[in-house]
Protein backbone atom coordinates (compact mmCIF):
# COMPACT_ATOMS: atom_id res chain seq x y z
CA UNK A 1 0.00 0.00 0.00
CA UNK A 2 1.14 3.46 -0.52
CA UNK A 3 2.87 4.76 2.36
CA UNK A 4 2.45 8.38 1.43
CA UNK A 5 -1.47 8.10 0.19
CA UNK A 6 -2.58 6.43 3.56
CA UNK A 7 -1.57 8.94 5.87
CA UNK A 8 -4.49 11.54 6.14
CA UNK A 9 -3.86 15.42 5.58
CA UNK A 10 -3.75 17.08 8.45
CA UNK A 11 -6.15 20.57 8.33
CA UNK A 12 -5.08 23.32 10.44
CA UNK A 13 -7.21 25.96 11.95
CA UNK A 14 -8.86 28.41 9.92
CA UNK A 15 -8.77 26.57 6.77
CA UNK A 16 -11.34 24.42 5.23
CA UNK A 17 -11.07 21.73 2.63
CA UNK A 18 -14.48 21.22 0.49
CA UNK A 19 -14.81 18.00 -2.07
CA UNK A 20 -17.33 18.77 -4.38
CA UNK A 21 -18.71 16.00 -7.11
CA UNK A 22 -15.97 14.56 -9.75
CA UNK A 23 -13.67 15.05 -6.70
CA UNK A 24 -13.13 18.73 -7.03
CA UNK A 25 -11.22 20.25 -4.16
CA UNK A 26 -11.44 23.19 -3.07
CA UNK A 27 -9.19 24.99 -0.29
CA UNK A 28 -9.82 28.20 1.45
CA UNK A 29 -7.57 29.58 3.91
CA UNK A 30 -5.92 32.99 5.07
CA UNK A 31 -4.03 33.22 2.06
CA UNK A 32 -6.89 32.81 -0.67
CA UNK A 33 -8.64 29.76 -2.42
CA UNK A 34 -7.26 27.03 -4.55
CA UNK A 35 -9.51 24.66 -6.31
CA UNK A 36 -8.54 21.55 -8.57
CA UNK A 37 -9.71 18.69 -9.96
CA UNK A 38 -8.54 15.28 -8.90
CA UNK A 39 -8.21 11.75 -10.42
CA UNK A 40 -12.21 10.47 -10.37
CA UNK A 41 -10.93 7.15 -9.18
CA UNK A 42 -9.61 7.99 -5.73
CA UNK A 43 -12.19 8.61 -2.86
CA UNK A 44 -11.34 11.93 -1.12
CA UNK A 45 -13.64 12.49 2.54
CA UNK A 46 -12.94 14.89 4.80
CA UNK A 47 -13.18 13.79 8.78
CA UNK A 48 -12.85 16.12 11.37
CA UNK A 49 -9.97 18.12 10.62
CA UNK A 50 -8.21 15.45 8.05
CA UNK A 51 -8.41 14.68 5.04
CA UNK A 52 -8.45 10.69 3.51
CA UNK A 53 -7.31 9.55 0.27
CA UNK A 54 -8.19 5.57 -0.19
CA UNK A 55 -7.89 4.00 -3.89
CA UNK A 56 -10.38 1.63 -4.93
CA UNK A 57 -8.49 -1.46 -5.85
CA UNK A 58 -4.53 -2.42 -6.39
CA UNK A 59 -4.04 -1.24 -9.62
CA UNK A 60 -0.85 -0.13 -10.74
CA UNK A 61 -2.11 3.03 -11.94
CA UNK A 62 -4.18 3.48 -8.86
CA UNK A 63 -1.61 2.78 -6.64
CA UNK A 64 0.49 5.69 -8.23
CA UNK A 65 -2.47 8.07 -8.35
CA UNK A 66 -3.37 7.31 -4.61
CA UNK A 67 0.19 9.00 -3.06
CA UNK A 68 0.06 12.06 -6.26
CA UNK A 69 -3.57 12.76 -4.68
CA UNK A 70 -2.82 12.84 -1.37
CA UNK A 71 0.50 15.02 -2.36
CA UNK A 72 -1.66 17.96 -4.48
CA UNK A 73 -4.45 18.29 -1.53
CA UNK A 74 -1.07 18.50 0.87
CA UNK A 75 0.34 20.69 -0.96
CA UNK A 76 -3.02 22.98 -1.39
CA UNK A 77 -3.19 22.98 2.43
CA UNK A 78 0.28 24.15 2.82
CA UNK A 79 -0.49 26.67 -0.12
CA UNK A 80 -2.93 28.51 1.31
CA UNK A 81 -1.99 28.40 5.28
CA UNK A 82 1.45 29.40 4.80
CA UNK A 83 2.67 29.99 1.14
CA UNK A 84 5.56 28.89 -0.69
CA UNK A 85 8.61 30.80 -1.54
CA UNK A 86 11.71 30.20 -3.55
CA UNK A 87 14.97 32.34 -3.47
CA UNK A 88 16.91 32.90 -6.27
CA UNK A 89 20.13 34.51 -6.14
CA UNK A 90 22.18 36.60 -8.99
CA UNK A 91 25.94 36.19 -9.55
CA UNK A 92 27.96 37.84 -12.14
CA UNK A 93 29.98 41.57 -12.63
CA UNK A 94 26.74 43.90 -13.37
CA UNK A 95 24.40 41.19 -13.35
CA UNK A 96 21.63 42.90 -10.90
CA UNK A 97 17.69 42.85 -10.66
CA UNK A 98 14.71 45.55 -10.19
CA UNK A 99 11.06 45.31 -9.73
CA UNK A 100 8.69 48.35 -10.85
CA UNK A 101 5.16 47.25 -10.78
CA UNK A 102 4.31 43.49 -11.05
CA UNK A 103 7.57 44.15 -13.62
CA UNK A 104 10.88 42.69 -12.48
CA UNK A 105 13.63 44.00 -14.69
CA UNK A 106 16.66 41.61 -15.06
CA UNK A 107 20.80 43.02 -16.30
CA UNK A 108 22.02 39.70 -17.25
CA UNK A 109 25.10 41.12 -19.86
CA UNK A 110 22.68 40.76 -22.34
CA UNK A 111 22.25 43.68 -24.99
CA UNK A 112 18.86 44.48 -23.84
CA UNK A 113 17.26 44.47 -20.05
CA UNK A 114 15.49 41.20 -19.56
CA UNK A 115 11.77 42.15 -18.25
CA UNK A 116 9.08 39.69 -17.14
CA UNK A 117 5.47 40.36 -15.71
CA UNK A 118 4.47 38.38 -12.92
CA UNK A 119 1.79 35.74 -13.54
CA UNK A 120 -1.37 36.06 -11.49
CA UNK A 121 -1.00 34.96 -8.07
CA UNK A 122 2.78 35.18 -7.89
CA UNK A 123 4.47 38.08 -6.01
CA UNK A 124 8.10 38.57 -6.60
CA UNK A 125 10.22 40.76 -4.58
CA UNK A 126 14.09 41.70 -4.83
CA UNK A 127 16.51 42.39 -2.30
CA UNK A 128 20.32 43.02 -3.41
CA UNK A 129 21.20 40.34 -5.23
CA UNK A 130 18.07 37.96 -4.15
CA UNK A 131 14.64 37.60 -5.95
CA UNK A 132 12.03 35.68 -3.95
CA UNK A 133 9.05 34.23 -5.40
CA UNK A 134 5.90 33.90 -3.26
CA UNK A 135 2.80 32.18 -3.82
CA UNK A 136 0.21 29.70 -2.68
CA UNK A 137 0.14 27.76 -5.56
CA UNK A 138 3.29 25.50 -5.01
CA UNK A 139 3.47 24.29 -9.51
CA UNK A 140 2.99 27.77 -10.16
CA UNK A 141 6.24 29.29 -7.83
CA UNK A 142 8.43 26.75 -8.49
CA UNK A 143 7.55 27.05 -12.79
CA UNK A 144 8.14 30.76 -12.44
CA UNK A 145 11.44 30.53 -10.86
CA UNK A 146 12.18 28.42 -13.65
CA UNK A 147 11.57 30.76 -15.61
CA UNK A 148 13.51 33.25 -14.22
CA UNK A 149 16.72 30.91 -13.85
CA UNK A 150 16.18 30.18 -17.57
CA UNK A 151 17.34 33.58 -18.43
CA UNK A 152 20.55 33.09 -17.26
CA UNK A 153 21.50 29.81 -15.75
CA UNK A 154 24.69 29.57 -13.87
CA UNK A 155 27.65 28.64 -15.72
CA UNK A 156 30.50 26.54 -14.37
CA UNK A 157 33.52 28.07 -14.60
CA UNK A 158 32.61 31.90 -13.08
CA UNK A 159 29.57 30.68 -11.45
CA UNK A 160 27.87 33.55 -13.36
CA UNK A 161 24.25 33.68 -13.77
CA UNK A 162 21.14 32.85 -11.73
CA UNK A 163 20.84 30.02 -9.17
CA UNK A 164 18.72 28.98 -6.08
CA UNK A 165 19.86 29.59 -2.81
CA UNK A 166 20.30 26.74 -2.09
CA UNK A 167 21.89 25.07 -5.34
CA UNK A 168 25.70 23.97 -5.61
CA UNK A 169 27.57 24.67 -9.10
CA UNK A 170 29.65 22.21 -9.72
CA UNK A 171 32.68 24.12 -10.81
CA UNK A 172 35.50 23.02 -14.01
CA UNK A 173 38.56 23.75 -13.75
CA UNK A 174 39.71 26.90 -16.76
CA UNK A 175 42.60 26.40 -19.49
CA UNK A 176 45.94 26.09 -18.40
CA UNK A 177 48.50 27.79 -20.45
CA UNK A 178 51.78 26.69 -21.94
CA UNK A 179 54.91 26.06 -20.11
Amino acid sequence: MSRIGRMPVAVPNGVTVEVKEGNNVIVKGPKGTLERVLPEEMTIKVEGNEVVVSRPNDLKRNKALHGLTRSLIQNMVIGVNTGYRKTLEINGVGYRASKSGKTLTLNLGYSHPVEMVDPEGITTTVDGNKIYVDGINKEQVGQYAAEIREKRAPEPYKGKGIKYIDEVIRRKVGKTGKK
